[in-house]
């Protein structure tokens, strides 16, 4: 494996670790008592400062070992955890972070932040921390040393001796770990003596440079508990056999004040190669001794005989991942189109061909899901990431605010993570500035002081809904409509529903913000959070209480390359819809429709009142249905029109089709999100039911409360 290589695994590991960061200083926060949390932080803290030596990242290793210190004496509970300490854990957490990303991109970090926290997390170090002098030098053995001299502290404590039994796997070099580094953090602890098992080693020829085959047998006199000892092995846990064992043999004994070792021995001393090495009388494999001993602190890791590593993983290129779906897609694409051909033979109903035929269309199916299941990645680490954002925003407003997370196992397709982590970075930021109150609002509203950011995802009827929802005082309708008056963006004149109110904030250069600040009154608002998310095929809704905060709803195919829609016909046209925003299909009875004005027409739902789209004459195909009480009406809920009927000449067929970009291959075509390809070989439009209500100009806005109160007549 090439260094580049080792290096991108360094970063990939220290993704996971700054996730596993991250979510250790939230539960430190609900309860900052729990040494297993402050143990699992500053193991992943000390987990970033181990690697990052090893490619010689001073910079990150001095301030990872800075961080790391402050966090031993909360472990040692020197340092009680306020509300202080904990925010500048969770800055310093977020400067980790831009290290790692400088490390990776080969960038210069922000120096400014960086001495800054330094500063204030050395403001908590005794003077004897401040002067300890930090290195990362490996151990260096003498090979013609005398005996060792080792000064330890005067405390008595029982010491005890520890069998090690270290075996490596070919992974472990692979990743660019290192024995003797580990050797070296177990001689801080006490007297060691170290023993390579050569037993396994193979003739010349044989020999394999990318095999392990040395083991590696260990004694320890230390002080220090067996967990420390685990907590040496962490990052190699999974990559080695270990098994660390009390001595029965040796008893107790009080450390003591001077402990000299024998002479140390050479690193290697091999066998006598002119030797066979057999001994009748000592069928034991010939053993490598090195003998060291040293003193210092621990480094982490955990147990090894608890089950809890990491299930094997393998990464592949994202590439090839995207070009397996697109086989994929193929291969639903040849399936319709074999459906087809069997149909237009009308075999018999009991054909065994039209069984297999069925089973094949499952089989493509679950090929289709496992291999979506393969870029599908949970929204953890973008909701992880919003923590940050959240902090930040508050900061710059003088607010106090914490962010909640529900559903963050929730999975996404991966390019729907990647393109949607900055809409939801404008929308935290709103909710944070524009959301909540003051302080001394809130305790006045009877409010808690601190705010409460809440961000959701979950899966209802094939798409993936996030929330943003704030505890703040909600939408100040009056002022979002004196801002847009005052912008020339509506008449002065108009009456607005308070849907409608609320759909202003996504109009193009949209901002109640009085002055221009880091986090708003640009003019670039809700409107680039609006076309983010129709370019992953989604909507955004919102939803506002006077007092009571406001919540923004993303809803968001699970998967931008397949879906299961209906196969409609429009004028002389086949389409399709999306199944994921029909609500209900209708057969319109002529009682139930009625007109409004010259042109508009509703139809009675369970006694509301909703509009009617006739999609042939929105997309030009015609002058709309001589008999408008033919066709089937699909029931949708759009962001704009809130429920709507979308008039179609008829539904043949409901089926997974293959989402093939527009814009990419042709051009964008209003009402039109995307197209695929039918089992005929034809290509069939898909419609994009919010698109399509925008182009309606005789569908009426019907606000619930008017419903009663309007003149209709029968068509």
């Amino acid at each position: 494996m090439s260094t580049n290589s080792i290096r991108d695994t360094f970063f990939e590991e220290c993704e996971e670790l700054l996730e596993a960061l991250v979510e250790g200083l939230s539960a430190m926060e609900e309860n900052a008592e729990d040494m297993e949390v402050v143990n699992a932080v500053f193991r992943a803290v000390h987990s970033i400062k181990g690697g990052a030596g090893a490619f010689a990242l001073d910079r990150l290793v001095s301030f990872a070992h800075t961080f790391e210190t402050v966090m031993d004496k909360v472990r040692s509970q020197v340092l009680k955890v306020d509300e202080e300490l904990m925010l500048l854990f969770h800055r310093s957490g977020d400067q980790l972070a831009d290290l790692v990303e400088a490390a990776r991109d080969g960038r210069e970090p922000n120096a400014e932040s960086e001495a800054t926290i330094l500063k204030e997390l050395e403001a908590h170090l005794g003077d004897a921390d401040k002067e300890e002098e930090f290195s990362f030098d490996a151990m260096s053995l003498d090979f013609d040393a005398g005996p060792v001299a080792l000064d330890l502290p005067d405390e008595v404590a029982s010491v005890r001796r520890f069998d090690i039994r270290f075996n490596p796997t070919p992974a472990l070099y692979a990743n660019g770990h290192e024995p003797l580094l580990l050797f070296d953090a177990l001689a801080e602890l006490g007297a060691l003596s170290v023993s390579a098992d050569l037993g396994r080693l193979p003739e010349f020829d044989a020999f394999d440079p990318n095999d392990a085959v040395i083991d590696w047998q260990l004694s320890l006199e230390t002080a220090e508990d067996e967990t420390v000892l685990h907590e040496i092995f962490e990052f190699v846990d999974a990559l080695c056999d270990l098994e660390i064992s009390v001595c029965e043999d040796a008893d107790p004994q009080p450390a003591p004040a001077h402990i000299e070792s024998p002479a140390a021995p050479s690193l290697i001393d091999l066998p006598d190669m002119e030797d066979d090495g057999e001994d009748d009388d000592d069928p034991a494999p010939a053993l490598v001794q090195v003998a060291s001993s040293s003193k210092g602190g621990a480094k982490q890791a955990a147990p090894r005989d608890e089950p809890r590593g990491p299930r094997p993983t393998l990464r592949v290129d994202l590439e090839r991942v995207d070009r397996l779906i697109n086989t994929v897609g193929e291969l639903i694409i040849n399936q319709a189109m074999i459906s087809q051909r069997i149909e237009e033979l009308e075999l018999p109903a009991v054909a065994h061909l039209t069984n297999e035929l069925e089973a094949y269309k499952l089989l493509a199916r679950d090929i289709q899901e496992g291999v979506m299941a393969i870029r599908a990645q949970p929204v953890k680490p973008l909701f992880q990431r919003m923590s940050r954002i959240v902090r930040e925003a508050s900061e710059a407003t003088g607010k106090k605010s914490k962010l909640v997370t529900v559903g963050d196992s929730t999975e996404v397709d991966k390019t729907v993570i990647e393109r949607l982590a900055d809409p939801l970075t404008h929308m935290v930021r709103n909710a944070v500035d524009h959301g909540l109150e003051a302080p001394e609002k809130r305790l006045e509203a009877g409010k808690d002081p601190i705010g409460s950011i809440r961000l959701s995802a979950s899966h209802r009827s094939g798409s993936v809904f996030i929330e943003i929802a704030d505890d703040g005082a909600g939408l100040n309708r009056p002022r979002i409509l004196e801002k847009a008056v005052e912008k020339g963006l509506v008449s002065p004149d108009a009456e607005l529903s308070e849907q409608e109110i609320d759909n202003l904030l996504f109009l193009p250069g949209f901002s109640t913000a009085s002055e221009v600040s880091n986090l708003s009154g640009r003019g670039v608002g809700m409107d680039v959070v609006k076309n983010a998310v129709a370019g992953l095929g989604g909507r955004v809704s919102i939803s506002s209480a006077p007092g009571n905060g406001t919540t923004f709803t993303i809803v968001l195919p699970l998967t931008l390359a397949v879906m299961d829609g209906f196969v409609i016909s429009i004028s002389d046209q086949t389409m399709v819809i999306p199944i994921a925003s029909i609500i209900e299909t209708i057969r319109p009875n002529r009682k139930d429709l009625h007109y409004i004005g010259t042109s508009g027409e509703v139809i009675s739902v369970r006694g509301a009142y909703v509009p009617i789209v006739d999609v042939a004459r929105n997309l030009g195909l015609s002058a709309g249905e001589t008999d408008i009480s033919g066709g089937v009406l699909l029931l949708v809920s759009t962001e704009t029109q809130g429920l709507t009927a979308l008039r179609v000449g008829g539904i043949h067929d409901q089926r997974q089709v293959v989402i093939k970009s527009l814009e990419s291959n042709y051009g964008a075509i209003p009402g039109v999100s995307a197209a695929t390809i039918l089992g005929d070989g034809k290509i069939a439009l898909i419609l994009d039911p919010d698109e399509l209500v925008k182009l309606n100009p005789a569908a009426p806005f019907l606000p619930p409360a008017s419903s009663a109160r309007m003149e209709l007549r029968h068509a």
